[in-house]
């Protein structure tokens, strides 16, 4: 397991930010979860709360500055949670490129820089930036910007139908209970899980992964045993 190492996350006051912040937490060698936001949030213990402005234009840059500050004191992942779920109806595409592609790619982008290796990105079943569908297009267009920042280690999560969160409709979980495979539930603790094992157990892995509904639940599985 990863020794003594903190994350740096975006979205974290998410419903499966939450649950991924959560997990790390419950993990003894994480020493620390840098929750950046645009707003403050309750002190935590082992959490510290930093306040950017994630439009303005050096968002890049000050993420950088605050990786490098932290990886001063030892090994740093990063994780995106951010995601817009079944909210995105009432965004318009262009709304949605600028937070997913935005946002997301300029966090990515500023981790990079400082020097981490292992990126989390939080994406959507069937994702593909040549669908007709909005909502899994944008996630696609995320996943290739994120993907050519070129971390030595991205490992990609594309959840079906997350149960558990409070922004599913019931319609949704009912379709995701009866939808194969990578399409279908998947509670929020366990993909909350999967990806605080993918830091605790494969920071030093190389290349990129994607982790769809069965393979998130084993590597949950893998984080639990370790307990």
């Amino acid at each position: 397991m990863n020794q003594n190492f903190a994350v740096i996350v975006l979205g974290g006051t998410g419903q499966v930010g939450g649950a991924a912040v959560a997990e790390l937490l419950a993990i003894p060698q994480c020493r620390e979860v840098v929750m950046v936001t645009r707003k403050p949030i309750a002190a935590r213990a082992r959490v510290r709360n930093v306040v950017f402005d994630t439009g303005a234009a050096d968002f890049a840059e000050r993420t950088a500055t605050l990786a490098r500050e932290v990886l001063e004191q030892g090994a740093v992942s990063a994780a995106s949670c951010v995601g817009v779920g079944s909210g995105s109806r009432r965004w318009s595409e262009q709304e949605l490129q600028r937070l997913e592609l935005g946002v997301v790619g300029a966090f990515a982008r500023g981790c990079h820089d400082a020097g981490i290796a292992q990126f989390c990105l939080l994406s959507a079943a069937g994702s593909t930036a040549h669908s007709r569908f909005r909502y899994v297009r944008v996630m696609g267009m995320k996943e290739d910007t994120v993907r050519n920042v070129g971390f030595p280690r991205l490992a990609i999560f594309r959840p079906g139908v997350i149960v558990g969160n409070a922004n599913t409709p019931a319609w949704a979980r009912w379709l995701g209970s009866i939808a194969p495979g990578s399409f279908g539930n998947i509670d929020q603790r366990i993909l909350g899980r999967s990806i605080a094992a993918e830091i605790a157990l494969h920071a030093l892995d190389k290349a990129e992964v994607t982790r769809e509904n069965a393979a998130m639940k084993q590597l949950a599985a893998e984080l639990t045993q370790t307990r």
